[in-house]
């Protein structure tokens, strides 16, 4: 299988390339009036069970703009959903969870090991995106990280603090040790399969790491993403994302991930200085800055790609994209990219 378009594996891989690639977190999705459409018809997690339709709408952003790599529409919940919690989206709420993770005893009814069979509709959803790109581009697949996982399970919803998710790490640390390991354990095997499949990179998405301490992180986030990393890098290259976790990324250089997604708290020259140079960098466009005018994003896009430079960088935002930017704007971020000269 050969894609034709690699830029964004070859800069993974750290070779050299005449401009960097560029793809949009969350770019399967709610910006776009198709998506918009669909959502009218079905609810949001028969969108990511039902194989056609997250094939679908992972291939609307390939249809529309000229992107080098494209997300598998899903979401980070259905792996806690094949352990056995049981959430739903609930509209103006977001994740719900009607009876969230309290204590040694629920961790244990919980499913442990290969739970695949209960994520088949994942794989499927695969297969037909991979015969919708036709080997154009190449297909990312992701996962939650084990600590935002945990988070949600805990929390049973959305936070701006996690404070009870925290609370149960602290005053339950073998319990909250014991669910980390499961989901670890399930995120390893829906990853490889997801590469057997035909993805052909993954992306661990930590979008609360950054509610951690330094310290904290290392314990109850990292470690468990290490564990991932280290069983995935060799059937795939994996990427990791940890949102405010800029304090983590001299650590995660050492990892066998072959790239770091950057958010928009930390300038590009602090990520290369912390990470020197031997990672691939994804990111920081904050995703708020795609309201500005196109010409603007054009500006700022430029000079973000002239502060990371052109090797080992993928051009992306800082965060997934929202579901106001208007679409004009987004083509603006990735046509800057794409249309990018070097000052040199």
């Amino acid at each position: 299988m050969v894609i034709k378009n690699d830029l964004f594996l070859k800069a993974l891989r750290g070779e050299e390339v005449s401009r960097p690639p560029v793809w949009m977190m969350r770019q399967a999705g709610r910006y776009l009036p198709e998506f918009i459409e669909l959502k009218k018809k079905y609810d949001f997690f028969t969108r990511c069970q039902t194989p056609e339709l997250a094939s679908e709408i992972t291939l609307q952003p390939f249809h529309r703009f000229p992107i080098d790599a494209a997300i598998l529409f899903s979401d980070i919940l259905v792996v806690p959903q094949a352990l056995g919690l049981n959430f739903e989206m609930k509209p103006g709420v977001g994740p719900w969870l009607e009876n969230p993770v309290k204590s040694a005893k629920d961790v244990a009814k919980l499913r442990d090991g290969d739970v695949n069979d209960e994520l088949q509709y994942v794989f499927d959803a695969i297969n037909l995106t991979k015969k919708g790109l036709n080997d154009e581009i190449p297909l990312i697949g992701f996962a939650g990280s084990p600590w935002t996982i945990f988070c949600y399970a805990v929390q049973g919803q959305g936070s701006k603090n996690f404070d009870k998710a925290k609370a149960f790490a602290f005053s339950q640390p073998e319990a909250a040790h014991q669910l980390l390991q499961k989901i670890t354990t399930a995120t390893i095997y829906y990853l490889k399969e997801k590469v057997a499949q035909g993805c052909n990179a993954v992306q661990v998405f930590d979008s609360w790491g950054g509610m951690l301490s330094p310290k904290d992180y290392q314990e109850f986030s990292y470690q468990y993403i290490e564990q991932i990393v280290n069983e995935l890098y060799t059937e795939a290259p994996v990427v990791i994302f940890g949102k405010g976790c800029w304090f983590a990324l001299e650590k995660m250089s050492q990892s066998n991930a072959s790239a770091l997604g950057v958010d928009w708290t930390i300038t590009p020259q602090l990520a290369r200085e912390l990470t020197g140079f031997k990672k691939t960098l994804q990111g920081n466009f904050d995703p708020s800055r795609l309201f500005s005018s196109p010409e603007i994003i054009e500006q700022m896009v430029t000079e973000m790609i002239d502060d990371f430079g052109v090797y080992k960088y993928v051009a992306n935002l800082g965060h997934g994209i929202l579901p106001n930017v208007p679409l004009e704007n987004a083509q603006a971020f990735i046509e800057a990219v794409v249309n990018y000269k070097s000052k040199s």
